[in-house]
């Protein structure tokens, strides 16, 4: 047997693997993450005391709208006021005016990326309005709100007042259930809407006290004073969600195609000893066949020449 019988299989083998590495597939090809988003900051307000009044004065000659706000504060930065009054001037004959007088007002507004938060209390308070600089529209003992808005959870608002309430003199009973009506003849109506509180998805609102005003003191030099007062305010937004991180299925690419022709390669030709019947003894057998037809050819000579003689 030639030595290139044993060598060929090797190469043919070799050849095989470099054509299944050409064809083979297909590769998974992961795409690159996607970076995570930050989440937004809450938001957060509170306020322990805001007006929207429209004050006419002289007999409706002159119009003075009563903005004031006490302790206003708001939030991503967080923060907070304390300050117990607030004044008005030219509202009062040319005098400087307090509309709120408190032993305690606080407001307190936070938010981060995790909650939002408002705070507000106030405690042994009195809000007066022009025309009525000895009798108080409203006297309280103590109010508080809060507004809480966590990431992921359903935003909370609350309101709640402690002790006894005076509205123009008179002490009432604030009902949860509706307004309540307190009117003084010569003097006014006042409407109040106790612990108002709203929630959304993502935000909150709440109000310790909400009064409707409408006074019209008798000779007093202040024809009408008409709007809204709140107490205690509250309010948050919850933060952004952060967005999920998102890593795409890896995608399949396509079964490269080999650039390659058909190769053949020449082999010697194996005979297979089984398809012929034969086995590992026929060479041997074949070649004592030819020896003997050999001797037999020369005795068969031999014979022939001794008859001639």
């Amino acid at each position: 047997m030639n030595s290139n019988t044993f060598r060929m299989p090797a190469r043919r083998a070799a050849a095989l693997m470099a054509a299944g590495a050409l064809t083979a597939g297909p590769l998974l090809l992961a795409a690159p993450a996607r970076a995570t988003e930050g989440a937004g900051d809450g938001r957060a307000t509170a306020v322990v005391l805001r007006t929207g009044l429209d004050v006419s004065l002289l007999n409706k000659t002159l119009n003075v709208p009563l903005r004031a706000t006490l302790n206003e504060v708001s939030a991503p930065a967080s923060a907070d006021k304390t300050a117990l009054s607030v004044q008005l001037d030219g509202v009062d004959q040319g005098r400087a005016f307090t509309v709120l007088r408190a032993d305690v007002a606080t407001a307190r507004a936070t938010a981060d990326a995790h909650k939002a938060e408002g705070y507000t209390n106030l405690a042994h308070a009195k809000v007066h309005v022009p025309g009525l600089p000895l009798l108080s529209l409203i006297e309280i003992q103590e109010v508080t709100s809060k507004a809480v808005c966590a990431a992921g959870k359903r935003p909370v608002a609350e309101s709640e007042l402690l002790g006894q309430v005076t509205v123009l003199g008179k002490r009432v009973t604030l009902s949860a259930g509706g307004p309540t009506r307190v009117g003084v003849p010569g003097v006014g109506e006042v409407t109040l809407d106790l612990s108002k509180t709203h929630t959304t998805s993502r935000t909150a609102a709440a109000s310790a006290l909400e009064l409707r005003v409408s006074i019209n003191p008798l000779k007093l030099n202040v024809a009408e004073v008409e709007g809204t007062v709140t107490l205690a305010g509250a309010t948050c937004e919850s933060p952004k969600a952060p967005a999920a991180t998102t890593t795409p299925e890896p995608e399949k690419s396509a079964p490269a195609k080999a650039d390659t022709k058909p190769q053949t390669v020449a082999e010697p030709v194996e005979e297979n000893l089984a398809e012929t019947g034969g086995n590992s003894m026929t060479p041997y057998l074949a070649g004592g066949a030819v020896a003997l037809l050999g001797a037999g050819g020369g005795a068969l000579l031999l014979a022939r020449a001794a008859r001639r003689r």
